[in-house]
């Protein structure tokens, strides 16, 4: 993790090593990209002052898809490394890229979102059958914007505490557990319901005892929750 290269040694031996997939916490190769996005934004927002926003954006949208083209043929010889390097963080740009155009361009989103949702949802849906896959970035990130910042019927779990990180962190250690023990093949509906207790339990105590203790009292988290 401290090298950024957990997707190479995900797993450890013999621990659900008779899963379909055998990493422990498979969800946590994310957790790099986001700090490097951090790392990344300051760099971003300089460039955007020197040579224009939509200049900035554009380049390095196509620079991330012309990355992914050229893992996607290298990865054509079968090695899976390159699966897994298409993953990294040139790859994931591109989706970077599309949620901050949208954000920057919020109030124009807002009037034209009836539109832009459903070409965006079109997109996605014929993505496998027709070459559009250098605009599905793009449409992904019209569909999760407006799920975040447009869409009415959101509901507000917040006053409750912020359990996203806990979620993130705890959710796939407790499915490969379940998993393991066969509890999935044998009952799906009691295997839906015990994970989701558990990971919504663990993830409200995290932040409760946890998380919450370690925020400084100006954070906006912490006041919200007062």
């Amino acid at each position: 993790n401290l090298l950024f290269l957990n997707f190479i040694h995900p797993d450890l031996p013999g621990l659900f090593s008779t899963n379909h997939i055998n990493a422990v916490n498979g969800a946590l190769w994310t957790l790099k990209i986001e700090v490097m996005f951090y790392l990344c934004v300051p760099l971003f927002v300089f460039m955007m002052r020197k040579f224009g926003r939509w200049q900035v954006l554009i380049g390095l949208y196509a620079a991330s898809l012309c990355y992914r083209v050229l893992v996607e043929a290298w990865g054509a010889t079968g090695s899976l490394i390159y699966q897994e390097l298409l993953c990294q963080l040139p790859g994931q740009l591109v989706y970077f890229i599309a949620g901050a155009a949208l954000y920057y361009n919020l109030d124009h989103f807002r009037l034209h979102w009836r539109w832009l949702l459903g070409l965006a949802i079109l997109i996605l849906l014929v993505r496998h059958q027709l070459p559009v896959s250098w605009v599905e970035p793009m449409a992904l990130g019209v569909v999760v914007i407006y799920a975040a910042c447009i869409f009415p019927w959101v509901v507000n779990v917040g006053k409750y505490g912020d359990f996203s990180y806990g979620i993130y962190i705890v959710h796939f250690p407790i499915l490969q557990v379940l998993i393991q023990y066969g509890l999935f093949e044998r009952s799906p509906v009691i295997a839906f319901i015990t994970s989701n207790v558990l990971v919504l339990s663990i993830s409200y105590l995290s932040w409760h005892f946890v998380e919450k203790r370690f925020l400084r009292k100006s954070s906006h988290y912490v006041k919200v929750n007062k």
